[in-house]
């Protein structure tokens, strides 16, 4: 009997922590509100300031891009912030992913970026809404081309997919819990949900993550979701992570 219970007992793994020294900010979807990530990123500076000295490390979980009205925006402020201080690490989202596949003439990510907000986007970045609801998917991707300066595909292209910080992993969707960290897909980084979000047993690292939306910032034994959907909600979240402690910032 007791070996039977042993045989489902839930693993237990220890709290995580951030290295001693360091605090992490972790940023959630900001899909095109720059106005909301100007009032967090001042809320973040003002909450950084007030606590001890710390190297302060700022991670985008990813999905900058589409639905909201500034795209653009968003990633010259966030690629201006990145020139500016000296920790600042992009993830690459699936709204990442499909938009520099639809500057690059891919079929499928242009179908896809005129079904997930990718609209909003391109007028973001000069391409006026009437020419865009008449162009098929080539003038897309050649207008696409000629607007999205090549700073920013550089810079959205370089993003990783994956950060490791002591006991916590940032990534943008989730992992695949039947595989190790070291050897994730790039797919199931940017898009898994349920195989991920079903999980219940600790993993072997903390993951905190974007992608899929809930009301507040959400704890679960193995993961921390950060998406508060703030293209709809008005609210934009962060995660402040410091030792074994944590606690957030948002705009509401």
């Amino acid at each position: 009997m007791l070996l039977k219970f042993l045989k489902r007992a839930t693993p237990v793994r220890s709290a995580p922590v951030i290295p001693t020294g360091q605090r992490v900010y972790a940023i959630g979807d900001v899909h095109g509100r720059l106005d909301l990530l100007d009032r967090l990123l001042d809320t973040i500076e003002a909450d950084d300031a007030g606590r001890s000295a710390a190297q302060t490390t700022y991670i985008f979980l990813g999905d900058l891009v589409d639905r909201g009205p500034d795209s653009a925006g968003v990633v010259e402020r966030i690629r201006h912030l990145a020139l500016a201080k000296s920790d600042v690490r992009l993830l690459s989202g699936n709204h990442e992913e499909i938009f520099l596949g639809a500057i690059g003439g891919d079929d499928k990510a242009l179908r896809l970026f005129c079904r997930i907000g990718g609209r909003e986007t391109a007028i973001s970045y000069g391409i006026a809404a009437a020419d865009y609801d008449v162009m098929d998917y080539a003038e897309l991707a050649a207008a696409l081309q000629r607007v999205v300066p090549e700073d920013h595909r550089l810079f959205l292209a370089a993003a990783a997919d994956i950060e490791v910080i002591g006991g916590y992993a940032f990534v943008h969707a989730g992992v695949h819990p039947d595989r190790p960290l070291s050897e994730q897909r790039p797919s199931d980084l940017r898009w898994i949900r349920n195989p991920f979000l079903d999980h219940r047993n600790p993993l072997e690292k903390m993951i905190v993550h974007g992608h899929t939306v809930s009301p507040a910032i959400e704890f679960r034994p193995h993961r921390i979701g950060v998406d508060t959907g703030a293209y709809q909600s008005g609210r934009l979240s962060a995660l402040g992570l410091e030792g074994d402690r944590s606690w957030h910032c948002d705009t509401l």
